[in-house]
C-alpha cells in the first residue's frame, strides 16, 4: 500500500487530500509513523521524530495514529489478496508476499492478475497499492518499492539483469550504513557492479555473507511464500509525550489499551489465554510481567484487572518511578468456539458488544470507560 496510514486519512477526509500529512505521535517525543507523498518532498519519512519533521515541513498536518482504522482497511486489502490466492504471507498491515502460481489457471496472466489487485484495492477502500511480480520474493519486494506510488512492474526471468544492475548497491537487502563505506571504497556504487565483482575482493569488506550477497546481485532468491495463520499476539503501547509518575495516569493508559487490544480480539473472535504488561521507564529499563488465564477471554474488564494488577505490582517496586513506555499484550489466542469454561460473564459480553458496535458506528472515542476519558487530552493525546 501506498503511505498506507496517511493514505487512510486523506481519504477518509477529503480536507487533507493533497496537503502534507504526517501521521505519528503528537508529542515532542513522538515518530512519524507515516507520511504522505506530499510531505516526503520536505524529507519527511516513517521513523523520522516529529520534531524534526515540524521544523522540515512546518505546515504539515500531523494526525494520531487512529489503529483500530488502519487494521479494518488492512483486513479488506487482505481479503482481496485471499480471493485471488490461499498463499498470502502477511508482513505489516499493509504489505504481503502473495505466491499466484496457482492462480494463473484461473485469473489470467501475471499482468492481469496485478491490474484486478490493484483494482479491486482501489475499489473497494479508494486506496492505491503497488504491485511488484517476479519469480521470487526479493525481486518482487524491489519491483513494488521501484513502481511506487500507483504502481506496476512486472520482472521477467530474462530481465533480470536490465532490472537490478543500474541500481545502487545500497537497495540489496543486508547492505546497510555499516557495509555501505567499506563497499563503495571499492568503487563498487551498483548492483550490476557487485555483481561483476571478484569474491576475493569483496570478502574482507562482507565476510561470510559474501556468498549470499552475490547471490541477491544475481537477483537470487529460494525462500517460499509462507502463508500466514493469523496473530499468535496482540498488543499496544504508547510512548508519553512526557513522563508519568502518577499511578492514576498509568492506570487510565491502561484502561485504554486494555479496550483496544480485548475490541481487537473479538473483532477477530478470538479469546487469549494470557495478559501482558510491558513498561519501560526514563533511564529506558524495560520489563515486562505476564499473568495467565485458568480459561481464555475476551472481556475488557478481565483484560484490565488482570493487567491493573501486574502494574499495581511493578508500581510497588518503583515508586515514583518516572514512567517513559506502558504497553499491554495478549496471547494464547483461540477461537470463541472453542470448548472450554465460559469466563466471560453475561453482563460483561453485552456491555462489550454495546460498546464495539457503538465505536464501529461513530469512532473509537465515541465509547470509552470513565476512567480513559479523563486522560484522553492528556500526554499528547487528541
Amino acid at each position: 500500500m501506498d503511505a498506507f496510514y496517511a493514505s487512510v486519512e486523506q481519504n477518509d477526509h477529503p480536507q487533507y487530500r493533497n496537503r502534507p500529512v504526517i501521521v505519528g505521535g503528537t508529542g515532542n517525543r513522538g515518530v512519524v509513523a507515516a507520511a504522505s507523498y506530499e510531505v516526503r518532498q520536505f524529507g519527511v519519512f516513517s521513523a523520522m521524530p516529529i520534531s524534526r519533521a515540524r521544523r522540515l515541513c512546518p505546515q504539515a498536518v500531523i494526525l494520531p495514529v487512529r489503529m483500530a482504522r488502519y487494521r479494518e482497511i488492512s483486513a479488506q486489502v487482505f481479503n482481496v489478496f485471499r480471493e485471488l490466492t490461499p498463499e498470502v504471507e502477511g508482513l505489516s498491515l499493509d504489505e504481503a508476499f502473495l505466491d499466484v502460481t496457482g492462480s494463473l489457471a484461473l485469473f489470467g496472466s501475471i499482468e492481469t492478475i496485478g491490474a484486478s489487485l490493484r483494482e479491486k484495492i482501489l475499489k473497494r477502500t479508494g486506496l492505491h497499492a503497488s504491485v511488484g511480480m517476479a519469480h521470487n520474493k526479493y525481486l518482487a519486494k524491489l519491483a513494488s518499492d521501484a513502481g511506487k506510488p500507483k504502481g506496476f512492474v512486472h520482472v521477467p526471468r530474462d530481465g533480470v539483469r536490465a532490472f537490478l544492475d543500474p541500481m545502487p548497491v545500497s537497495r540489496i537487502w543486508g547492505i546497510g550504513k555499516r557495509t555501505l563505506p567499506g563497499i563503495r571504497k571499492l568503487g563498487i556504487l551498483t548492483i550490476g557492479q557487485l555483481r561483476k565483482a571478484d569474491p576475493a575482493i569483496l570478502a574482507p569488506v562482507l565476510g561470510k555473507r559474501t556468498g549470499h550477497f552475490l547471490a541477491l546481485a544475481r537477483g537470487e532468491d529460494e525462500r517460499e511464500v509462507v502463508a500466514s495463520r493469523g496473530d499468535k499476539s496482540l498488543s499496544r503501547e504508547v510512548t508519553f509525550a512526557q513522563d508519568i509518575v502518577k499511578s492514576r495516569e498509568l492506570f487510565a493508559e491502561l484502561q485504554r489499551q486494555a479496550e483496544s487490544v480485548s475490541g481487537r480480539l473479538r473483532a477477530h473472535g478470538l479469546r487469549a489465554r494470557t495478559i501482558q504488561i510491558k513498561v519501560r521507564d526514563t533511564r529506558f529499563r524495560t520489563v515486562t510481567r505476564s499473568h495467565s488465564l485458568k480459561a481464555p477471554t475476551a472481556s475488557t474488564e478481565v483484560v484490565f484487572k488482570h493487567a491493573r494488577n501486574l502494574l499495581a505490582t511493578w508500581l510497588q517496586k518503583h515508586i515514583n518511578t518516572p514512567v517513559r513506555l506502558l504497553g499491554l499484550g495478549v496471547s494464547g489466542l483461540e477461537k470463541r468456539d472453542m470448548h472450554g469454561i465460559e469466563y466471560d460473564t453475561a453482563a460483561q459480553q453485552a456491555l462489550d458488544r454495546t460498546v464495539d458496535e457503538i465505536k464501529r458506528r461513530y469512532g473509537d472515542e465515541k465509547a470509552i470507560h470513565a476512567l480513559a476519558m479523563r486522560s484522553a487530552n492528556k500526554n499528547g493525546k487528541q
